[in-house]
């Protein structure tokens, strides 16, 4: 069994060297490549305050962080959460670098960069879409992943997306669980359950050409041949 967890964070602003500190972080569990509907997800009271400019891109108020608790409180079941998995990251350098520095704040042990897997989905976006944009919305757009309910930036909302964008970007094809179910089913086990209104992902069906549509495709293929001379796609 394949275990990997889709992970973000938001924070009180951009860099970690100057202080800033996650105010939210949220799990997506995959096995299998599958989206389990298993997640976890808590708001953090940062003990700092919240940079306008980050306000400004995740909508979390100060206010609404101040009974939140803090990050020494949920360190141990968020680690639990993500033990003897691969985590999913885009822009590692980035959630990473905060996590850990929470991680020593609180004398946890961990070293995520040592102990866990990291995929990070902007490395992997840039080798695969180079001098293209590769943020979460552009590969959304690019990968036909319903976003439509992202108004800001949220750690549940960008880490179920992610976990999408992953394995369209993997896969080309994917199903969310067994072959065997029908897409209402699927559809409605993807529901995590939450406050947050999310999409269900997009389900991919393969229809196979039956025999008479494959004739009338090689019939066609040989059409071009005659016209143009040669047909690349055609292997002799």
């Amino acid at each position: 069994m394949s275990r990997q967890i889709a992970i973000d964070t938001e924070t009180t602003g951009l860099d970690v060297k100057e202080g800033h500190r996650i105010i939210e972080v949220a799990c997506i569990e995959l096995i299998d490549r599958h989206i389990t509907g298993s997640h976890y997800h808590c708001y953090i009271n940062p003990e700092r305050l919240v940079d306008a400019g980050a306000m400004a891109v995740h909508g979390v108020s100060n206010d609404f962080l101040t009974d939140k608790p803090v990050f020494k409180l949920i360190a141990a079941e968020l680690m639990d959460y993500i033990k003897d998995s691969e985590l999913i990251i885009h822009n590692a350098p980035f959630d990473v670098g905060f996590l850990q520095r929470e991680l020593r704040l609180c004398r946890r042990p961990e070293r995520l960069s040592d102990q866990w897997s990291i995929i990070d989905t902007l490395v992997m976006a840039r080798e695969k879409y180079p001098r293209q944009k590769n943020n979460l919305d552009a590969l959304c757009k690019r990968l036909s992943v319903d976003n439509s309910q992202r108004q800001y930036h949220g750690a549940l909302i960008d880490a179920q997306l992610l976990a999408q964008v992953y394995l369209a970007m993997t896969s080309g094809q994917y199903s969310l669980f067994s072959d065997d179910k029908p897409i209402s089913a699927l559809r409605s086990e993807f529901s995590l359950q939450t406050s947050t209104s999310m999409p269900p992902p997009p389900i991919s069906i393969v229809y196979n050409a039956n025999e008479e549509e494959k004739k009338q495709h090689e019939a066609y293929l040989q059409k071009m041949k005659q016209k143009q001379g040669k047909a690349i796609w055609i292997t002799e």
